[in-house]
């Protein structure tokens, strides 16, 4: 099931911010028991380089990965660790 969390995850990054780098890490193992696991939903980790984050502070960066993954937050991810960085700052 995360595989193809995963895959919906790097699709989505991939298309709003044609990163330079882009690393989805499954980190659910590690929140077992936790409520939103035991909801079903995920805890990941994205690591990000992109142009696009150029100019934009780092609550910008994350607001436009929640945008870009959409329904995604509310359906499938319980946590998302983000680590957004433009080429100029990697």
């Amino acid at each position: 099931m995360n595989e193809e969390r995963i895959a919906q995850i790097d699709a989505r990054l991939r298309s709003a911010f044609e990163p330079s780098s882009l690393e989805i890490e499954d980190q659910s193992h590690m929140h077992a028991g936790h409520a939103g696991a035991k909801a079903g939903k995920g805890h990941f980790r994205v690591a990000i380089v992109s142009n696009r984050f150029t100019g934009k502070s780092p609550l910008q960066r994350h607001r436009l990965i929640y945008e870009a993954l959409g329904g995604l937050m509310e359906s499938d991810i319980h946590a998302l660790t983000i680590e957004a960085s433009s080429e100029e700052s990697a």
